[in-house]
């Protein structure tokens, strides 16, 4: 086995996913194993990592596994030398919703975040209030 192959210890070390995560994205036609060694075992490449990586960026903001499966294979496809420009120039426009709905995410979680500290602020000072002095 070539150092370009890892298993899948390696991968999910790497990518701070579980090994049945992994497996699942397999199962799931999202990132299947580049190879197999002689013992049956997956074999992951760099580019595999990647892909994996970019699937852990989407689950925070609630991506489904239909609208990842649809991110990855705009993005296979605008890989492709073989794809034609008409269909790049819809793909490039794909992933510009994918953008704006990425900001909108981020946007929302944003104001979840503010909120959340504007409460922790609110108890603190309640706590502040009616802690007794120190001696």
């Amino acid at each position: 086995m070539g150092s370009e192959h890892m298993q899948i210890g390696e991968v999910a070390e790497r990518t701070g996913l579980s090994l049945r995560t992994i497996r699942y994205y397999g199962e799931v036609a999202l990132v299947e194993p580049s190879a197999r060694s002689r013992g049956g075992f997956r074999l992951y490449t760099e580019s595999d990592v990647e892909r994996l990586l970019l699937i852990k960026r989407m689950k925070p903001l609630e991506f489904s596994l239909e609208e990842t499966r649809d991110l990855l294979g705009a993005l296979d496809r605008l890989e492709a030398p073989e794809t034609p420009r008409h269909e790049r120039d819809g793909l490039l426009a794909r992933l510009d919703m994918f953008e704006a709905a990425i900001e909108a995410r981020c946007a929302a979680l944003r104001k979840q975040l503010d909120m959340a500290a504007e409460f922790a602020d609110r108890l603190r000072e309640q706590k502040s209030k009616h802690s007794s002095p120190a001696s």
